[in-house]
């Protein structure tokens, strides 16, 4: 899908509208045609560089401008202590390896300690995606010769509510980022965030902006939001568990051949949700008991749930 096919916003709506049997259908149609109904892909995320990050969106504990004993600065992570946390990974069945540091910008000294970090992690046979904020174009095309297979930078949510979570970074310079990633060759992984105080209608206007791209993701995490002390949004409601999965379901009619992750806040979804989840279309984890500042669903739940449901890995 890009821009010229996008479908429209009225379109969109329609989907999110339908009779919930009727969309579950039709998303699990789409995606029998498209994947294994019965695989999900398994990732890991480390956080390389932890805290003190200027921008101040405002769901996250790393940002300075919020007060938030969540989680324990750190500055970049050593090349060895990278490669143990990769080969554990895929020790315990991760077939990629996600790594985060909390910057605006990097510096380029920063990018070729990242590309290092790349080289480590691909020499074990696994696929790589970092997520270091915005990138420069040459910075994009440095972490593709590292051999980057992608390259994750979330539009969090739609363009008009966006101004309401963040302020230190503009939602067009989210776009230009993710355009200097993909003309470098490098796979795109961008999704959002629910449960930012968000309408049905920003929902929406997200995934129509991620269908806008020239070149739809690869991959499309939907985080929901775990809301963290002492950051502005603490108090944000839940999203109702149905819309949640209205809105995997949705994501998969718009994108049939893009992985869909259940990314942050699964820790806190009931196993029932999860299977709704996978019903709708979502074909993607993250293994591991933590994420970049959040817990993580532990590794036996995982197993356990996988076993009752009869998922398997991807191959």
């Amino acid at each position: 899908m890009t821009t010229d096919t996008a479908p429209s916003l009225d379109r969109i709506l329609e989907y999110f509208e339908l009779p919930f049997n009727d969309l579950i259908f039709r998303a699990q149609q789409v995606h029998r045609q498209h994947f294994d109904a019965n695989a999900v892909q398994h990732s890991t995320l480390l956080s390389i560089k932890t805290g003190n990050c200027p921008e101040d969106c405002g769901y996250c504990a790393q940002s300075v401008h919020h007060q938030s004993d969540a989680l324990a600065v750190t500055d970049l992570l050593s090349l060895d202590a990278v490669r143990a946390a990769a080969a554990e990974a895929k020790a315990g069945g991760a077939q990629r390896f996600c790594m985060g540091a909390a910057w605006r910008r990097p510096h380029d000294r920063d990018i070729e300690k990242v590309a290092a970090m790349i080289g480590a992690v691909k020499a074990l046979g696994m696929e790589t995606c970092v997520t270091l904020g915005m990138l420069e174009p040459r910075q994009a095309e440095r972490l593709a010769e590292a051999g980057l297979d992608y390259y994750n930078h979330n539009l969090d949510t739609s363009p008009e509510f966006y101004g309401e979570v963040i302020h230190t970074r503009r939602y067009e310079e989210r776009l230009e980022t993710l355009e200097a990633v993909r003309k470098a060759g490098i796979k795109v992984c961008a999704g959002g965030i629910l449960g930012l105080g968000e309408s049905r209608r920003d929902r929406a206007r997200l995934l129509q902006e991620l269908a806008k791209l020239p070149t739809a993701p690869e991959s499309i995490p939907i985080n929901a939001l775990v809301p963290i002390p002492g950051t502005p949004l603490e108090h944000a409601p839940a999203v109702d568990e149905i819309e949640f999965a209205r809105t995997i379901a949705v994501a998969r009619l718009l994108f049939p051949s893009s992985y869909l992750r259940l990314a942050a806040g699964r820790e806190r979804m009931s196993d029932s949700l999860q299977a709704l989840c996978f019903l709708a279309g979502a074909n993607s984890i993250f293994l591991g008991e933590r994420l970049l500042t959040t817990n993580n669903a532990e590794p036996s739940r995982d197993q356990q749930l996988f076993s009752r449901l009869g998922l398997h890995p991807t191959t």
